[in-house]
């Protein structure tokens, strides 16, 4: 059996332990809690950031895609380089003017090359083809300068936010063969 006097030394020791023990206070708590609710507001407003980014890269990717294919549809039939000049989509006529007799190949990319661009669904898309008419010095080359382009109208934040003017353009020296 335990005497009084070590009894009443346990029962002192044990409150002694129980009033210096450390724990939360309720103002520690509402400050952790605060510290938290701000760093998870940051957090938020950065992944709607980064979903408006993310949607701009990947307006940008399809259109370079777009204004690559047609770049590369020239670089493939560069003989007749020329033909290609003045393609515009938004234009009524587009692709009316090559002859497709002569410049068979050249008007079947103007008419895929069309529909691939307005089957994008940007808003307000145009694709445009300009190819220097005279040759680039030296001459001798035979070279070209061919410009493609498109511009659309893209969006800031979502479908019904601000827009913008967004365009591509992609140069490039052709020569035959």
């Amino acid at each position: 059996m335990m005497s009084l006097k070590a009894c009443s030394k346990r029962a002192h020791d044990l409150s002694r332990h129980e009033a210096g023990a450390q724990g939360f206070t309720l103002l520690e708590g509402m400050i952790a809690a605060m510290v938290l609710s701000i760093g998870l507001l940051a957090m938020s407003g950065m992944q709607t950031i980064a979903m408006v980014h993310n949607l701009d890269a990947n307006e940008l990717s399809r259109a370079t895609a777009l204004a690559s294919d047609m770049m590369e549809r020239i670089q493939f039939n560069r003989r007749n380089a020329v033909s290609y000049n003045g393609i515009d989509t938004q234009n009524a006529a587009n692709c009316t003017t090559i002859n497709s007799g002569t410049q068979a190949q050249a008007k079947g990319d103007c008419l895929l090359w069309d529909s691939l661009v307005k089957g994008s669904k940007y808003e307000n898309i145009k694709g445009t083809v300009a190819v220097s008419v005279n040759f680039i010095a030296p001459a001798v080359l035979s070279q070209r300068n061919v410009t493609v382009t498109i511009s659309w109208m893209g969006s800031m934040k979502s479908d019904n936010s601000v827009k913008r003017s967004r365009s591509v353009t992609l140069n490039r020296v052709v020569a035959p063969e």
